[in-house]
């Protein structure tokens, strides 16, 4: 579990004082799982309905916001540059900070950019990342910190372009540097930029199976914390203060396929690991407490193996169901069994999803890349309370904070709630 430490003071006060605000620090929220403590929240919008503001972009990006008090923080293109920008929750744009240059779009129809990576922040100093390399930390007041190149591991080799977010735990920043020229997981301290280790991990991938657009997380339970890398055909977890190795799930890649490219995310809440694959490739569940070693059918820590799995978008975890979600499927299933609860189609012009699930106050938020976003019901009967056009493109996970949904889409900003 990702927390940083005023982020984990901040939730526990959430979860103590009704009605208290929600920060969402990172790309997955407060616990980076997707998930918010708080209510309320609207449920239906558009262009313009429950629309408190929209704030035009220089340019289009990929990143989920970052929130915390009335601060936002999101990377953009800039013309020929990649740049961090800060944005008060008025919707007037504070500042902004250049991570160098570049500027590219990446990918099969142009899906990756240089600004697809997310900034993390403990309220006060936020990291981001660029697809050119740079790994730069500034104060929340905009102030330059320190900065790194993350080619310094090898120069960047991948097909659609850098979109791994750092994980922030206590006084450490971790992050993986998966692609054709590198295979790494790297700590480094938070304040300094100083890398503290970095080690290999080798996957048995070849042709675009290194290529890995998928993040890591932090596992903060007995016998942690522990880092988790998710890429070229395995996941595994790393001892926090050495990164060495100590457990790795086998079988992803059942087929050996040279196009097995990892871009989900494993979900990381404190009793279960839930881990994809891709192109409907197997989704494994895994007890952390105590695993080691393969885990692999037969391992006491693997719950479960279901025979499907999202190849983008990551799991979601609330009320003992885990959601999967694919390109027009919306799967949900027994997080204590693995067993299949339903699997329903959702609007049939809305087929292709690259943002992340959120949850709250008992609602699941879907945001679809054309912008049409469906507001489901948690729970084993499958229900959409709300369908949302929001005829933009959306890449970007949503964010909650302080009673509002923001929505990032490829040219505005927008902050939907009450007005």
């Amino acid at each position: 579990m990702t927390r940083p430490p005023l982020a984990a003071l901040a939730f526990t006060l959430a979860l103590a004082i009704p009605g208290r605000a929600d920060n969402w620090p990172q790309w997955r929220g407060p616990n980076n799982d997707g998930r918010s403590t708080e209510t309320g929240l609207p449920v239906e919008w558009d262009q313009t309905k429950n629309v408190v503001w929209k704030l035009k972009l220089p340019g289009r990006g990929a990143s989920t916001p970052a929130v915390w008090g009335d601060r936002i923080f999101l990377t953009s293109l800039d013309g020929e540059s990649v740049v961090l920008l800060c944005v008060g929750t008025d919707g007037k744009e504070k500042w902004r900070q250049k991570l160098g240059s570049g500027g590219r779009v990446t990918g099969r129809g142009g899906e990756g950019d240089d600004a697809s990576a997310s900034p993390i922040t403990d309220g006060t100093h936020v990291w981001a990342a660029s697809g050119n390399g740079a790994l730069a930390c500034f104060t929340v007041d905009g102030k330059p910190v320190w900065e790194q190149d993350l080619q310094k591991y090898g120069r960047f080799g991948i097909q659609f372009g850098i979109h791994w977010t750092p994980a922030l735990h206590k006084d450490k920043l971790f992050l993986q540097v998966m692609h054709r020229n590198a295979q790494k997981v790297v700590a480094l301290d938070a304040r300094t930029g100083k890398e503290l280790w970095a080690v290999d991990r080798p996957g048995y991938g070849r042709g675009e199976s290194p290529d890995t657009y998928a993040s890591v997380g932090v596992w903060d339970g007995p016998g942690g914390p522990l880092v988790i890398a998710h890429g070229n055909d395995y996941c595994t977890a790393h001892k926090a203060d050495t990164g060495e190795e100590v457990w790795r799930v086998n079988g992803l890649n059942p087929t050996t396929n040279p196009t097995w490219r990892f871009v989900s995310s494993p979900l990381i809440t404190p009793e279960l690991i839930v881990v994809p694959s891709c192109k409907s490739g197997p989704t494994v569940a895994v007890d952390p407490a105590g695993a080691k070693g393969a885990i692999e059918p037969g391992n006491p820590a693997e719950r479960w193996r279901f025979k499907n799995t999202p190849d983008v978008v990551s799991p979601l975890l609330v009320d003992g169901l885990v959601y999967l979600l694919g390109d027009g499927t919306l799967t949900a299933v027994d997080a204590k069994t693995g067993r299949l609860v339903y699997s329903k189609a959702l609007e049939a012009k809305q087929r292709v999803y690259r943002a992340n699930m959120v949850a709250a106050d008992g609602k699941i938020y879907l945001v679809g890349r054309e912008g049409i976003g469906f507001v489901v019901q948690a729970g084993p009967e499958f229900k959409v309370l709300a369908t949302n056009d929001l005829k933009e493109v959306v890449y970007s996970s949503p964010a909650i904070s302080n009673g509002r949904l923001y929505l990032r889409g490829r040219d505005h900003l927008y902050a939907i709630g009450a007005k």
